[in-house]
């Protein structure tokens, strides 16, 4: 079973269930909110005053993943990921990816903003939700976890790998040099290729490559599913740009990730 840590500064106890509420041995309480997660951000950990994703981008993603535009990720992490015992998906979101691959293990997601976190949660309530900001520290006892995920959000590399067991793995999803390019290329008039694998290896110092593979489809999208695939990702959102967003009818759009599997060293 996973321990979760106090995160009031100078403390760092163990957190243990009491009705609606986590409480340590030092008495710092945190309430559980009515739809079953639980907010542990400090003071400290706010970079504004709703921090995280908006709720436009959050809701866009929503939308555009439970439309199906998720599927082919979902499965190759499927794959991937096997029967952990416990897993923890850094930067969840609105927890689509968590929340549809949670087998029988424990499981634990954790992202900075409390509307993705809140949206999460009434979804799936077997999965443990909490507000955190992974890059200050991750609120777990070192070797927690079989598996953490990181798709297309944080990579902490030190909390990443005090928090995997020993033998653990990290599977890591970015969008892959292509992904919407057709998009981009019609409202940013950009079309350039940049692989980001490269930078996700040199990112995660004491982390081994082990594997990686690109996965990839072509998509319609209609209007509604370009303006959440851009609202999502943050293209389209200034307005010079939303004349362009409006103009692209139904349109065939490349979706593609890298996939990779790390090992701590």
């Amino acid at each position: 079973m996973v321990t979760v840590l106090c995160p009031v500064r100078g403390c760092g106890a163990a957190l243990a269930r009491d009705g609606r509420s986590w409480i340590c041995g030092r008495g710092h309480a945190f309430d559980v909110a009515r739809s079953g997660y639980c907010n542990l951000l400090q003071p400290q950990d706010r970079r504004s005053k709703n921090p995280g994703d908006p709720r436009e981008a959050v809701l866009a993603r929503r939308r555009f993943l439970e439309a199906g535009h998720g599927e082919l990720l979902l499965a190759a992490l499927r794959e991937e990921m096997g029967e952990p015992a416990s897993v923890l998906d850094v930067g969840c979101g609105e927890g689509y990816f968590l929340g549809s691959l949670k087998g029988d293990g424990e499981a634990h997601g954790v992202d900075l903003s409390v509307t993705a976190i809140d949206l999460a949660a009434r979804r799936w309530p077997a999965v443990n939700w909490w507000v955190v900001n992974a890059d200050r520290a991750l609120p777990f006892a070192d070797g927690s976890f079989e598996l953490a995920l990181s798709i297309a959000g944080r990579r902490p590399a030190a909390e990443l790998r005090r928090v995997l067991s020993p033998d653990g793995r990290l599977l890591v999803a970015v969008p892959a040099e292509d992904d919407l390019i057709e998009l981009r290329e019609a409202v940013q008039g950009e079309g350039v290729l940049r692989s980001r694998l490269e930078k996700v290896v040199e990112e995660l110092a004491g982390f081994e490559l082990e594997s990686h593979r690109a996965v990839r489809t072509m998509a319609m999208l209609d209007p509604g599913a370009v303006r959440d695939a851009l609202a999502s990702t943050y293209r389209g959102a200034r307005a010079s740009q939303r004349e362009k967003v409006a103009a692209i009818g139904t349109t065939r759009v490349t979706l593609s990730f890298e996939l990779a599997r790390f090992k701590p060293l």
